[in-house]
Order: C-alpha cells, then sequence, then structure tokens
C-alpha cells in the first residue's frame, strides 16, 4: 500500500471509530442483539474500506445510512426466518457482562426494546432514525424504498405503538382503500372504463424477476396499457398493507405468492411493483385485509 492509501486508510479509521460509539447505538436500537450489533458494525466498515468516500461531505450520516441499511437487511433476513432472537420477557442484552452494552441496554429499556420488536422492518428503521436519532425524513426514505411522506407514515404508526396507542389507519386509509377496492371491483368484473377511472395516466407497472417468470412483462406504462393487463383478472388479489402501506396481496393454495406494492397519488393509483419473488415477500409485514 503506497503512502497516499495508507493515510486514507488511517484517516477512514480514524473516522470510523470516533463514530463508533454511535453506530453500535443505532444498530442495537434497530436490532436489539448485542452479537449482531457487533456484525452490523463491522459490516459497515467493510463497506467504508470498500467505498469511494471522497466526495462525502458529512461522513457521520454516511456511516449512518449504511448501518441502517445493514440493520434493515438483517432484520428482513431475520424475519424470513423467522426467528425470534429475544426472548418472550427479557431482551437478550440484559444479561451482557460488558459495562459498556449494560449501559446501552440501560438507556433503552427492556420494554421499548420488547415493543420494538413487534414494528415490521421498515416501520423499526424510520421510527428508529427520525424519533431516536434525527434523521431527516428526506433520508429515511431512499433506505426503506419509500417517498418522503410514506417514510414519515411508517415512523408515526411505529410511534403509536412504541406509545400504547392501537394501530389506527391514518387519516387517508378509507380514502386509499375505497380506490384500491374499485380498481379490484373493476379488474374482476372487466370493466376497462372503471379501471381508467382509478388509475394515473401515467401509471407504471414493473415486475420484479419472480413475477415475469410468472407471466408479468417487465414494465408496462400508461392507463390504457395497465387497465388491458388487468381487465377481467385479480380474481386471487386481496386488500393488504405491506410495511404499512396500501397494497395487494395474491395468496394462492393458502400461501402468500404475489405482493401488488401500490403507490397512490390523489385519487388515482400512480405506480404498481409486482413482486413474487419468496425471499423478499418474507421479509414484508404483511396484513390482509
Amino acid at each position: 500500500m503506497d503512502e497516499k492509501n495508507l493515510d486514507q486508510s488511517n484517516f477512514l479509521g480514524e473516522k470510523f471509530e470516533a463514530n463508533r460509539t454511535h453506530l453500535r447505538a443505532v444498530a442495537y436500537r434497530m436490532l436489539g442483539s448485542t452479537s449482531e450489533v457487533d456484525d452490523a458494525v463491522q459490516e459497515t466498515w467493510l463497506r467504508l474500506s470498500r467505498s469511494d468516500t471522497s466526495a462525502v461531505e458529512n461522513l457521520g450520516g454516511w456511516l449512518t445510512t449504511v448501518v441502517a441499511r445493514v440493520c434493515l437487511d438483517m432484520l428482513r433476513a431475520r424475519k424470513s426466518r423467522r426467528e425470534e432472537p429475544m426472548g418472550p420477557h427479557v431482551p437478550e442484552p440484559a444479561a451482557v457482562e460488558d459495562a459498556g452494552d449494560t449501559e446501552m441496554a440501560d438507556s433503552v429499556g427492556a420494554a421499548l426494546l420488547v415493543v420494538l420488536e413487534t414494528l415490521a422492518p421498515a416501520e423499526r428503521l424510520a421510527f428508529v432514525l427520525h424519533d431516536m436519532f434525527a434523521v431527516p425524513f428526506e433520508e429515511i426514505a431512499p433506505i426503506v424504498g419509500r417517498t418522503p411522506a410514506a417514510a414519515r407514515q411508517l415512523a408515526s404508526r411505529a410511534r403509536r405503538r412504541v406509545q400504547g396507542t392501537p394501530p389506527a389507519r391514518d387519516a387517508d386509509f378509507s380514502r386509499q382503500k375505497k380506490i384500491v377496492d374499485a380498481f379490484l371491483a373493476a379488474s374482476r368484473g372487466g370493466d376497462f372504463e372503471g379501471l381508467l377511472a382509478v388509475l394515473d395516466p401515467e401509471i407504471v407497472f414493473r415486475a420484479d424477476q419472480a413475477a415475469q417468470r410468472l407471466g408479468a412483462l417487465a414494465e408496462i406504462r400508461g392507463a390504457e396499457a395497465v387497465a388491458q393487463t388487468f381487465k377481467g383478472r385479480a380474481q386471487g388479489a386481496k386488500p393488504a398493507l405491506v410495511d404499512g402501506s396500501m397494497a395487494l396481496a395474491v395468496v394462492l393454495g393458502g400461501q402468500l405468492r404475489i405482493v401488488l406494492r401500490l403507490t397512490i397519488t390523489g385519487d388515482r393509483i400512480s405506480a404498481v411493483e409486482a413482486v413474487a419473488d419468496a425471499e423478499r415477500i418474507g421479509g414484508f409485514d404483511v396484513e390482509v385485509l
């Protein structure tokens, strides 16, 4: 390693160590497990060492984003394996012997950790980053693949659950549910005009590779083309909340096979994403309505 690269490596190492305590705090609130915290922080360092950060103005913010992405992937993987790292009564960290970890556990509280475990991965991330670390929703949104407004809704739902308030529907839930119900009725009934009435003229439909193998096109643009695709279909689809956002769930043989994630703008559906990849679906928090 030449002197320039060595200096850069030493600089990054110093910056990382300066942020290590913060990164562990973020990871702990995301994962609730000190052993997984170490894995997440180590993976963050590996990603830093492999990345060109010369144009990064706020390295601390960059590292926070990276550790959040790592933790989100770990939560989704945990959910897909149906793992329960925390016991039914006492969170794992309560038994740690390291003084720093004990202090970190005490600062969060076992009761809060138990509640956080009930949240969907995306809800937990939005709540932890915004409410506990003051990360703006504009920065949270790309991590969870949502708009800032949708990220705000995720945090709001999480906040209500943390505060012990029943997970009431968002103010516009009824409006969105009516749009979805109208879409399903028109699709099942072969009502082309009814479909056009609830589809944005510039709607974009996209399908992942698994959905494409089931016969879906990779991309369809425009209300007429999308309406033609769904005309007379959606027989097995049901309204659902996926990670707290409106969607359609296709259940076949008692198993969730396809998720249609919807973006609703105003009174119309402006985007549809068909997800059939089993691993991705396993990481979703799905509530069939």
